[in-house]
């Protein structure tokens, strides 16, 4: 009984470190014509903190979105 809780918390946990981890990945707005930064998208993390990145200051991994 014991054992099922704790193997239950600790997938629970991990699926949640994972997922606060994806959804906190910055989205970087490129010109679809001059194939640069335009803006950058920052969304905020539970665990991970909030990082306030900007077209200068390029996160390493980013979505990558076209724009106009």
């Amino acid at each position: 009984m014991i054992k099922n809780i704790i193997f239950g918390s600790v997938v629970g946990l991990t699926a949640f470190v994972v997922l606060d981890y994806a959804t906190s990945i910055p989205s970087v707005m490129m010109s679809y014509s001059t194939n640069s930064c335009v803006e950058v998208w920052n969304y905020p993390s539970v665990l991970f903190g909030t990082s306030e990145y900007s077209c200068e200051d390029m996160p390493e991994k980013f979505n990558w979105v076209w724009v106009k």
